[in-house]
């Protein structure tokens, strides 16, 4: 397996696998909308992407998001998206894509590196846990749903 950033050549190996985890997360695949999403954020290079490989065939992804942190005055990462295919499950498939993104974020100099799952995904959890991650005590999210009524 081989770990390499996403360019726009790999639109075609990857929106097939994103919509499986849009749908994974209850969305509708909307396959053209969803490879056009991919697409403005590579080309806008909005989002680092990384792909998990072997040979060619798309193992995994995860997708990074930049934002920054007002008091630490410093560079944060949000681990937006992170997916396995089903078939490449339990082969340290995700360990290996979080531990790029990690080092990007060190490299990158960044403060930390976030990451939310749905709070009965439990699989996911044990897995961020093992790398490293840790359940935030000190800051309970809120989200504000826009265009919901």
């Amino acid at each position: 397996m081989r770990i390499t950033q996403a360019t726009l050549e790999h639109l075609d190996l990857l929106t097939p696998l994103f919509v499986k985890y849009r749908e994974f997360y209850g969305a509708l695949p909307f396959p053209d909308s969803s490879r056009a999403f991919l697409e403005k954020r590579l080309r806008r290079k909005e989002s680092v992407i990384y792909l998990a490989l072997a040979d060619k065939r798309l193992l995994g992804f995860c997708q990074l998001y930049p934002s920054f942190s007002s008091l630490s005055l410093k560079r944060v990462w949000i681990l937006n998206d992170i997916y396995v295919a089903e078939d490449a499950r339990r082969q340290l498939v995700a360990d290996n894509l979080m531990r790029t993104a990690k080092k990007m974020a060190k490299d990158t100099h960044a403060v930390r590196l976030r990451v939310s799952t749905s709070s009965d995904n439990d699989v996911a959890q044990k897995t961020y846990e093992s790398i490293g991650f840790r359940e935030d005590t000190e800051f309970k999210n809120y989200v504000l749903p826009i265009n919901e009524d």
